[in-house]
């Protein structure tokens, strides 16, 4: 049951009817008497809430920032009409437009549709439908709740899409899909042609050359068909926030600018998120059902706020891995974790994959770093150099390893490894 504002304000006249007219004890009672019944009646008359029936449909998955609908339909299988107000909660996370006047006659049903704009990644599920009937005076309204399940997977972004094209054309020139070849590079044979001064000798074939009545050379492409294995670091590190979202969105960003690039470039491409256990994991998948995997795998991860487990992280790894690949590990450069957890079992990676390390850079430290002024800012620009250095420190001690690294910040950390990946490619070291 719910009182309305309605019996507040005619419980406040009978107050100065009483105060007014008859101030006693049966006043009083004979103004409580009246409001009493004009709420049993009005109860009795609202419709009943505990009867409706509920369907849920409408969208069950969006992208982050993108706005979404659910729509709930209700029908009234009882005899009196339930008219008042309807709440379909939602997490607060799901941006969600959850109140709706509601007017049903018996027998009959509505479609309400709740608009939703997400502001987190993630699955976002329906709580409850409450429901508030009126009775026909206004006064006082049955109540009651209903579990209608649903759920809305936010999917990650993926603003990184917008590097895709340049990144494609640059590959179709690695791959020999236009005019523009990149010749003497990578280890796949293209075709023959003609010499032409500035060619490298060693790519002479003298026997074609023999057969025709011209030096011919040959030219090469890029390997296809490599694997490539995104390695997400699920744990503290990855829980940092820069501006306003958590490394770990960044990382996730990147990851799939890369996947996609390389799965147009043929390579097979697996995700494996971890900080102490396997959070997600995705093998196997088709070029056409990629994109789709990865994002519904990535939605639901949370950073751990635990150390991640390198010795197992690499376990993992290898146990998945046999054949020689790219592995691309999203965690970050800070000195104390790499040094007690990676750098010990760095060798036993390093020695069988192509180890590539992204790291997500903040770029407040940089602004820092360059800020002059009070001596607050230059104590401030002293601890961001400090924190440069070390970075650069670990950067230097991981490519003594033969461990690439890409340490940008969100908005070119994306387009940094993508490029990376391409002239690892061109160079033939996949």
């Amino acid at each position: 049951m719910a009182l309305s504002g309605r019996l507040g304000l005619i419980a406040l006249f009978g107050a100065l009817v009483v105060g007014l007219l008859v101030p006693s004890r049966t006043g009083v009672l004979a103004v409580a008497g009246v409001l009493l019944l004009l709420v049993l009646v009005d109860l009795l008359l609202a419709g009943t809430v505990r009867g409706l029936d509920f369907v849920r449909s409408g969208a069950s998955s969006v992208r982050l920032g993108e706005p979404a609908e659910v729509t709930l339909t209700v029908a009234n299988p009882g005899g009196r009409a339930v008219r008042g107000l309807l709440r379909d909660a939602w997490p607060p996370s799901a941006g969600a437009e959850d109140r709706h006047r509601l007017s049903l006659p018996a027998g009959e049903r509505r479609a309400l549709v709740t608009k939703m704009l997400p502001t987190r990644r993630g699955d976002r599920q329906a709580y409850r439908v409450t429901v508030r009937s009126l009775g026909p005076l206004g006064l006082a309204a049955r109540q009651g709740s209903h579990e209608v399940p649903w759920t809305v997977r936010v999917l990650p972004p993926f603003h990184s899409r917008k590097h895709l094209p340049s990144r494609l054309a640059r590959l179709q020139q690695l791959d020999g899909r236009n005019a523009m070849l990149i010749r003497g590079q990578g280890t796949e044979f293209d075709s023959l042609r003609e010499y032409v001064i500035g060619d490298d000798v060693r790519s002479i074939d003298w026997r074609a050359t023999a057969r025709a009545s011209d030096v011919m050379v040959r030219t090469w492409r890029p390997e296809r068909d490599r694997h490539v294995v995104l390695v997400l670091d699920t744990g503290r590190v990855s829980a940092g926030r820069v501006g306003d979202a958590p490394r770990l969105d960044a990382a996730m960003d990147a990851a799939l600018l890369l996947a996609v690039l390389a799965s147009r470039a043929g390579d097979r491409v697996d995700l494996l998120a971890y900080d102490r256990r396997p959070r997600a994991s995705v093998q196997g998948s088709t070029a056409t059902t990629l994109l789709s995997s990865l994002v519904n795998a990535m939605a639901p991860i949370e950073p751990s706020l635990v150390e991640t487990d390198a010795r197992g992280m690499v376990a993992e790894i290898l146990r998945r891995t046999r054949r020689r690949s790219l592995i691309v590990l999203l965690t970050g450069l800070d000195a104390a974790p790499l040094e007690e957890g990676l750098l010990p079992v760095l060798a036993s990676l390093t020695s069988r994959h192509q180890l590539l390390i992204a790291s997500v850079a903040d770029p407040r430290v940089a602004e820092m770093a360059s800020a002059r002024g009070d001596a607050e800012a230059v104590y401030n620009a002293a601890s961001a150099e400090r924190t440069l250095a070390e970075r650069r420190q670990v950067t230097a001690r991981l490519g003594r390893y033969g461990v690439d690294v890409v340490d940008a910040t969100p908005e070119d950390l994306p387009p940094a490894l993508a490029d990376r990946y391409l002239a690892l490619k061109a160079a033939g070291k996949l």
